[in-house]
């Protein structure tokens, strides 16, 4: 991992308020599936590391939850600590915002950014959905007046576009250093902890409106079979019973749909074949329980 003369790497933290397409961005400029993605606000709740290395640097990309006002429950403020912790240990920040409309939470994002004294790169996402295209140059001017932007880029998340020019930007406010990761490593996270991940995307597509916001998943088991299948054993933790009725479903039947959907999932991003079995416990009050936060990955205090 020995690094040649002019060879960067640091931290960039992916900022933004919430339902911008900050994962949306890793997994594009990963070109691989690493932070799930679902139409619904604060879908993500852990700092995802991802590792991206080019032959001139190396970006340590760390997608944050969407940080939001208020304290809340104990889970809402230890994803706000979990975004915060990203941004001040970072040698430079993405704050992501939609290209359609700039909020107060956006304006407040940018605001703990400059606090912590880092280059800010402003990515304007979704800027296929800006309506007449003769808008976006006006925006560009206007938003480069809130603050000495290091850079303002323009995307596409979805459709990849500007991505090269975003990388070449950031890749320029990091300080020059070996790699610190392999050159073939991605992430930090585990494929325990993906898997856990990835049906609780599979719960929020599917249950849509209906989700509970108090849900998590907890991977009890994880196992090599002998038949070189993996076993996966994971528990769907809500708050309420009624709660349970709804993520099971009539006959079982939407719990089936979701369990079947994920293993599919994940037999495709883990590359072997998956027996995936799930059972739905009902805690009241988790979201408040320091305990069960920690059980489940979150810095609770």
């Amino acid at each position: 991992m020995n690094a040649v003369g002019g060879y960067r790497c640091g931290t960039v933290a992916i900022a933004g308020r919430p339902n911008v397409g900050k994962s949306t961005l890793l997994n594009a400029l990963l070109g691989q599936k690493l932070s799930i993605v679902t139409p619904k606000a604060q879908t993500t709740r852990h700092r995802i590391l991802g590792v991206l290395s080019r032959p001139e640097f190396q970006l340590l990309l760390l997608d944050t939850p969407g940080l939001h006002a208020g304290r809340g429950r104990r889970l809402n403020q230890a994803m706000n600590r979990e975004a915060m912790a990203a941004i001040t240990g970072a040698d430079a920040a993405l704050l992501v915002a939609d290209a359609t409309r700039w909020t107060d939470e956006d304006e407040a994002v940018l605001a703990r950014l400059v606090a912590a004294g880092l280059p800010v790169v402003l990515v304007l996402n979704k800027v296929d959905r800006v309506r007449p295209r003769g808008r976006l140059l006006p925006l560009l001017q206007e938003l480069g007046t809130r603050h000495s932007f290091a850079a303002i880029v323009p995307i596409s998340a979805l459709h990849g576009d500007n991505l090269e020019r975003l990388l070449t930007a950031v890749a320029a406010l990091l300080p020059e250093s070996q790699p610190l990761f392999p050159l073939d490593q991605v992430t930090d996270r585990s494929e325990r902890f993906l898997a856990g991940e990835i049906l609780r995307e599979q719960l929020t597509l599917q249950l849509h409106e209906e989700l509970p916001y108090g849900i998590a998943v907890e991977i009890e088991r994880y196992e090599d079979l002998p038949d070189g299948r993996l076993a996966i054993d994971a528990v769907i933790w809500v708050e309420r019973e009624s709660q349970r009725s709804i993520v099971i479903g009539a006959g079982g039947q939407r719990l089936k749909s979701v369990g079947r959907a994920a293993r599919l999932e994940l037999n495709r991003v883990l590359e072997r074949r998956v027996h995936l079995s799930t059972w739905v416990r009902v805690r009241e009050g988790w979201t408040d329980d320091d305990r069960l936060l920690g059980q489940l990955g979150y810095e609770s205090r």
